[in-house]
């Protein structure tokens, strides 16, 4: 399952990381999340390869801003 790194900004405390994951866990072909606070970087597994620009609309919606892929 392909996973791909994104640099997220803005993100702080376990209420960040607990926000992102549902968000983002809820898209459509996504299979886990995992959002590392100390590196500000999230990691979406999923099937096929994510739309960057779906990804940074949910975290934008989310209250973050997706700086780019790591």
């Amino acid at each position: 399952m392909p996973a791909t790194t994104y640099a997220v900004a803005g993100m702080s405390c376990g209420h960040c990381k607990t926000t992102l994951t549902r968000a983002i866990g809820e898209l459509d072909g996504v299979s886990g999340v995992d959002v590392d606070l100390g590196t500000g970087h999230v990691t979406v597994s999923s099937a096929a390869e994510p739309d960057d620009a779906v990804i940074a609309e949910t975290v934008d919606e989310a209250g973050y801003e997706l700086t780019g892929r790591v």
